[in-house]
């Protein structure tokens, strides 16, 4: 990793001439990118431009003082940390200043060692901030633990090509059907890599509202447009440091594959209705179920890009072209739905691990997730038998069910639901029949891809509320 995880945006604004120019010199030294004012009103100009990470003002000047930038800086970027400077410092001053939201009270004259002490711990703060903005977001994406399970030839290929490319701060492009556990390729590749204890930044392009995507990935200053009533940090600069995992890459369009392209190629964030840019040190991996190249000559995506993110490919295998690690999978999978450590080896059935090697699994470990998730709800608590498995898994199997087992309808109970209910239950339902396949699902429900993406997400929001 560069030093650029440290680099802050500094505005240093004095109307001492001589000091302006030695922090002019030692501020760059330091490694961070300094804008310099001789007075509060040039200080202004650049807070209106420019989105700092801190800023050190002298509170006695001609014309506006100190306290005038201050109070501008609080209305306009409120996550800058406000360092006051000045010679005539009284207790009564730093009181003040603290009260008025002041990250630290230096005063004149300042030493260097202290100015880069107080730098030093805003960079201290600015990062553990971007850990847990992405621990939030890693913990409400995540979908089970960071295991690869598998030791059949394919996947044992997969796990050695992983070990090869952690190490290193290449592009990763990990390709595969949908449900075949790509985020969890990409959050191994992280694990292993010298980024581990940076963050991890997960993000679902396919989901993220076309209008708010370049504010969603690059960040934005506040009134940058109508809504934007806060600053925000990027996705990209919250993954300052570690690594960012651009999921369903190909539903990026064109506009955005361009500033994604210009990111990748120069390291340089612009935040929405910012005029300067900064540099940020982030490992990008992608991943896709689509076909990347069928798209570029379809002219739907654009070609260097696609070679710019693949320097490294992983294909992830299908479930049934690995079909020998479905019993290890399902008992990983059954831990984390009862919530145990470790459960029986013998839980399931001789004859329900023949059904589950049996099956075709289009949607892959998601669905056999789903389907064992049906399951443990009409488990008996002693062993999970053929009876307990979901009706389409056994339909067409030449092992007969249990004498015990029930068929669930999908279209039962129904009654005294709401119409919000049965519409989820409808998308629910389709999306099942799909294997977990969105662009399949709403194609049928004749919906728009963001739509289905929102009444997910409300309805997932809905539930845990």
């Amino acid at each position: 990793m560069s030093n650029s995880v440290n680099k802050l945006r500094v505005l240093f604004v004095d109307d001492e001439a001589a000091i302006r120019e030695v922090m002019r010199i030692e501020l760059p030294r330091m490694g961070h990118d300094v804008t310099i004012c001789e007075d509060g009103q040039s200080a202004l100009i650049a807070l209106d431009k420019i989105t700092f990470d801190a800023a050190i003002v002298d509170l006695r000047m001609p014309g506006l003082s100190g306290w005038d930038v201050v109070d501008h800086i609080n209305k306009v970027s409120p996550e800058t940390e406000v360092i006051i400077s000045t010679g005539h410092g009284s207790i009564d001053e730093a009181i003040q200043a603290i009260r008025r939201g002041a990250y630290d009270f230096l005063p004149k004259p300042c030493k260097l060692i202290d100015i880069a002490t107080v730098l030093q711990k805003v960079a201290d703060k600015r990062s553990l901030q971007n850990k847990n903005y992405a621990l939030e977001s890693r913990l409400k994406s995540v979908e089970g633990p960071c295991q690869i399970v598998g030791e059949t030839p394919p996947m044992m290929r997969v796990k050695k090509l992983i070990e090869k490319i952690a190490p290193t701060d290449s592009t990763a492009l990990i390709l595969g059907e949908t449900g075949t556990g790509k985020e969890l390729v990409a959050r191994r590749v992280h694990d292993l890599s010298t980024r581990a204890s940076m963050p991890f930044v997960p993000v679902n392009c396919g989901a993220l509202p076309e209008n708010l995507v370049e504010s969603e990935l690059f960040g934005h200053r506040k009134g940058a447009f109508t809504g934007a009533d806060t600053p925000r940090k990027g996705l990209i600069e919250i993954a300052n440091g570690g690594t960012l995992f651009l999921d369903e890459l190909g539903e990026l369009d064109k506009t955005m594959q361009v500033k994604l392209l210009r990111f990748l190629e120069s390291g340089e964030v612009r935040r929405v209705g910012d005029s300067e840019t900064f540099h940020v040190d982030v490992r990008i991996v992608c991943a896709t179920n689509r076909d990347l190249k069928e798209m570029v000559t379809e002219g739907t995506f654009r070609e260097d890009l696609y070679f710019r993110v693949n320097t490294f490919e992983i294909n992830l295998p299908a479930l049934r072209e690995r079909k020998g690690d479905i019993p290890e999978i399902s008992r990983v999978l059954l831990k984390r739905h009862l919530k145990k450590d470790s459960i029986p080896l013998d839980i399931l059935s001789p004859d329900t691990i023949e059904i589950l090697q049996e099956y075709d699994w289009k949607g892959n470990v998601r669905e056999l997730a789903n389907a064992l998730e049906h399951a443990v709800i009409l488990w008996d608590g002693v062993q999970i038998q053929v009876g307990d498995l979901p009706s389409n898994l056994t339909r067409h199997s030449s092992i007969p069910m249990s004498s015990g087992s029930t068929a669930v309808n999908w279209t039962e109970g129904m009654e005294g639901k709401t119409l919000r209910d049965i519409e989820m239950e409808v998308i629910y339902h389709v999306l099942d029949t799909h294997d977990g396949d969105k662009p399949k699902c709403a194609a049928e429900l004749g919906i728009a891809l963001k739509t289905l993406y929102n009444k997910l997400n409300q309805y997932q929001t809905r539930a845990a509320g």
